[in-house]
């Protein structure tokens, strides 16, 4: 009897068993399907759209492999089955409505009948050794964290010293690249950062390693690899949730002491949104203006002084292409929506050998992918401008777009102001920005991006400003190997203004200017090995520049038309960067850009006797040529050297040196920038400017990391930028090289900067103080200022001190704090009257001999959150700020006027009063 019982006990078991495996087989959602020899990516997004799996495979396995299959509310296996049977591509599926597809061979999903039920080591799944794994359907619940380990190349391949481990790190909700992540393994002490693509590269031995993957505003991560051959690993990570002990404004904890770069500054948006602006809207130049080393000529001023440099000595890029004019509404807006941006560097020495054309800093900003996963937007509603993006796939996982516009309406502000003037006035601008972005392949990808923004100003019911700026770009990304990629980068550049004044039809006529730039580089980056990094390559840039025109406007307007002739210019360079750790402790980076610039024609150009001052009495001849004929060669090598020892792993000390070269030179008769700017190319008569900069560095960080210290010294030498003669005339000027002078100038100073990255204080302190010195000693002695000796440049403000400071009470509620003050500017005064030859005349200074009152402003912010519930229709923040707290009158500038016999000066301030702003921003 008891044998009877066992005989029906085991019978009921396989009974059981039986029926629950086949359960899992048939006990899957119906679909419906049509489709006819599509990919099989494209069939099996379809199939996760109609249900909850999970689906994963191998790229390279569903390459070239397309599907046939016609289904009306079929089992989900049963579609599998039917449409995978000409394919060698099988399938299996387990009890988390997890869909693996694998070639040849299923993967075996659970134990067979009678093995021992004991925990795998490694791996909660079986599969062949060259599968990688991708993801789709909800990859948070069933991706790269459930496989525990991932096997990378083929199981038997050729014994190897080194491999290469590489791909791209892409935030899991969006899809969209991570760069600045650090991926390292501990265990060998290697490791890597993500570059603006989101991409990486490591060389590590075969066998079993642990990545880790860390960076600004994401999960730390951990990835558990077994690495048979070279091969790719494509890593999604989640967003980091703010907590109230870790308020992370800066990416990798130990860069500031690790990294090989120095002089470099990078913002991230969640840093650059903290710090209270004027109107309220976040503003990409004006928190740049916080940092050390940074300043400018006063208040309402976007334009950039970078270590004793000019405006024009910056090479500012938006995604690659040159931005001239980056301010709207005279100087109080930049031109960057800060909806789009993703990323600001700015690098003040040690620039890379692969930027090139400026003398003092590069400011490279870059905008956001899209969402590659959902649709989504964002906006603001504030008391000067509104702005809105969306942004969302066009093929999830493969292509996004992100579509961004912003507009003014401050009209009405301008009609409250009591001056009559200001009340007769009006202004407005608009920006739009639209990017693209596609991985085309596993290995080539494409980046498009177009930027359009307008300024319409009228004053006074008088004379209307009109100016844009015209950006787009195109980019495409091979990937050769794991050791090697390449960027291809088109881009075109414009900024074109008129000026027009119709109140006396007699006299109206308008002024017109525009510069056109056409770029082509081709950059490559070789990773030889984890201490060593190549980087080379090409880049050209033409320009094309409308000098000026003069032309009446209307029937009754007696101006005589004038249209000076243009200017052409090809800026040429090859570069070569080298990387490489010398030691555990000592690293080096060397680098040569040859650069190679030609004045084109059609010109004529105007001949001065030798060794004498270029004036209108001294030309000796007139030379015309031919369009596209070469008028003027300059060319030259450009240094660039870094060298780090690390002293303790939280301390270093960083030495570099570069030459920079620039063949385009600005024209102004402000100290910033202004719309009515003028570019002049480098020709016969104009030589190019040459800087040399040196600095050296030292770095440390206490307290685990959470606190960056650094102090940096730098001395700068430059040469043939321009000045002007007393008197000079820049528009419609068709001799200008005989108003404007070659100088030389100096700039040396010290930086300090004390950070701190986490906690619910956080923020940073600076110091600079900074010299920059101008000398004009060419020419006759008449034309010598301040008889040859050094003067103070227009921008030089020895004391600059700034203060950021960010304390969040709870998840909703922040406050931030700024306080900035620096020495006031250099002027020249009125000194005193006097008669000569029957007229009366002024006797002034020498140049820049006195300054405005020094400059000091606070700055208050409150940043309030909505609920921060997953599934909420939008997600809402107000942001509450005032300007200028104390209400102090800066002065921008001081003027002087002649009443009752008598010159008195007047300050002018921009902003003499505490300037309120209220923003609603939303996110859905």
């Amino acid at each position: 009897m008891k044998q009877l019982y066992r005989s029906a006990y085991l019978l009921f078991f396989l009974f059981t068993f039986s029926r629950a495996a086949n359960a899992q087989q048939v006990a899957t959602p119906t679909v419906d399907v049509t489709l006819k020899q599509v990919p099989l990516p494209a069939f099996i997004q379809e199939l996760a759209r109609q249900t909850t799996y999970s689906f994963f495979y191998n790229p390279a396995d569903a390459d070239s492999v397309v599907v046939t299959v016609a289904a009306t509310q079929q089992p989900l296996d049963t579609v599998l089955r039917r449409a995978l049977a000409p394919t060698r591509i099988r399938f299996a599926i387990d009890p988390e409505r997890r869909v693996y597809l694998t070639k040849n061979q299923p993967i075996q999903t659970q134990l067979p009948f009678g093995a021992s039920a004991a925990p795998l080591a490694d791996a909660t799944i079986s599969a062949p050794s060259s599968t990688k794994l991708v993801g789709t359907g909800k990859p948070g619940a069933a991706g790269q964290s459930v496989l525990k380990r991932q096997e990378i190349g083929e199981r038997g391949a050729p014994a190897a010293t080194r491999l290469t481990l590489a791909g791209h790190v892409r935030n899991l909700a969006s899809g969209e690249p991570v760069p600045g992540a650090t991926v390292f393994v501990d265990a060998l002490s290697v490791g890597t950062a993500t570059d603006q693509f989101g991409y990486y590269s490591l060389t590590l031995p075969s066998g079993q390693h642990t990545l880790g993957i860390r960076g600004v505003g994401i999960k730390t991560a951990k990835r558990h690899v077994l690495l048979h051959s070279s091969g790719q690993l494509e890593i999604e990570v989640e967003e980091g949730v703010t907590s109230l002990r870790e308020v992370v404004i800066s990416a990798g904890k130990d860069r500031n002491v690790a990294g090989m770069q120095m002089g470099l500054e990078r913002l991230d948006i969640r840093t650059m949104r903290q710090i209270p602006t004027a109107f309220g809207e976040t503003d990409v130049l004006r928190v740049v203006l916080t940092l050390p080393g940074v300043k400018s000529v006063g208040e309402g001023s976007t334009g950039l002084n970078v270590r004793g440099g000019g405006t024009d000595q910056n090479l500012i890029l938006f995604n690659d292409a040159t931005v001239y004019n980056p301010s709207h509404l005279f100087g109080f807006f930049s031109a960057f929506n800060p909806d789009v941006i993703k990323s600001v560097e700015l690098y003040k020495s040690a620039i890379p050998a692969k930027y090139g054309g400026r003398l003092s800093s590069v400011l490279d900003i870059t905008t956001r992918d899209g969402n590659k996963k959902k649709f989504s937007g964002s906006g603001g509603i504030g008391l000067l401008t509104s702005r809105l993006s969306v942004e969302g796939p066009i093929l999830k996982d493969k292509a996004s777009f992100l579509v961004a516009g912003r507009s003014s309406y401050s009209d009405w502000l301008l009609q409250r102001i009591p001056n009559k003037g200001f009340r007769e006035s009006s202004a407005s601008f608009y920006d739009l920005n639209a990017h693209l972005s596609a991985d085309v392949t596993p290995h080539n990808s494409v980046y498009a991006t177009g930027y359009l923004s307008r300024d319409k100003f009228r004053l006074s019911a008088d004379t209307v400003y009109q100016y844009q700026n015209l950006n787009a770009s195109l980019k495409w990304k091979h990937i050769f190997s794991n050791n090697l990629y390449s960027v291809v980068t088109g881009a075109v550049s414009r900024y074109q203004y008129n000026i027009t004044n119709t109140k006396n039809p007699v006299n109206a006529a308008q002024l017109a200017y525009d510069i056109n730039q056409a770029t082509l580089n081709a950059d490559f980056s070789y990773f030889r090995s984890n201490k060593h990094t190549l980087e080379f390559g090409v880049n050209s840039s033409l320009y094309n520049i409308q000098p000026g025109s003069l032309r009446p406007v209307g029937p009754e307007s007696l101006i005589k038309p004038e249209v000076l002739s243009r200017e052409q210019g090809l800026e040429s360079a090859l570069y070569l960067a080298d990387r490489y750790d010398i030691t555990a402790r000592l690293s080096l980076s060397v680098g040569l850009r040859y650069s190679l610039y030609y004045s084109l024609g059609p010109r004529t150009i105007n001949q001065y006797q030798p060794g004498q001052p270029k004036t209108e009495g001294t030309v000796t001849d007139t030379l015309s040529y031919r369009a596209g004929q070469v008028a003027a060669t300059y060319h030259g090598p450009e240094y660039r050297a870094t060298l780090k020892y690390a002293l303790t792993d939280r301390a270093s000390v960083k030495a570099s040196y570069n030459r920079t070269r620039q063949y385009i030179h600005m024209l102004s008769n402000t100290t910033a920038i202004s719309p009515t700017d003028i570019w002049k190319l480098s020709d016969p008569n104009v030589r190019p400017q040459v800087g040399d900069q040196y600095a050296l560095g030292y770095y440390r960080n206490l307290k685990n990391n959470t606190i960056e210290s650094s102090v940096e010294v730098y001395y700068k030498s430059m040469r043939d930028f321009v000045d002007y003669k007393g008197g000079a005339v820049l528009l419609l000027n068709r001799h200008i090289e005989t108003d404007i002078i070659n100088a030389y100038g100096k700039a040396y100073g010290v930086e300090v900067m004390l950070k701190k990255t986490t906690g619910k204080l956080n923020g940073w302190v600076s110091y600079t103080y900074s010299r920059s010195l101008v000398r004009v000693n060419t020419g006759t002695p008449s034309q010598q200022i301040n008889n040859g000796r050094y003067y103070p440049s227009n921008f030089d403000k020895p004391h600059d001190a700034t203060l950021i400071g960010n304390y969040r009470f709870s998840h909703r509620f922040s406050t931030s704090l700024n306080i900035t003050y620096s020495t006031g500017r250099p002027i020249t005064l009125p000194l005193a009257r006097y008669f000569t030859d029957g007229a009366m005349r002024v006797y002034y200074s020498e140049r820049n001999a006195y300054r405005v009152p020094d400059y000091y402003r606070a700055d208050f912010a409150m940043n309030i959150e909505g609920g921060h519930k997953a599934k909420k229709l939008a997600h809402s923040s107000w942001s509450i700020a005032v300007y200028n707290l104390t209400g102090r009158r800066n002065p921008y500038s001081v003027y002087y006027k002649v009443e009752n016999g008598q010159i008195r000066g007047y300050k002018l301030s921009i902003f003499g009063s505490p300037i309120p702003s209220v923003t609603y921003n939303f996110k859905f």
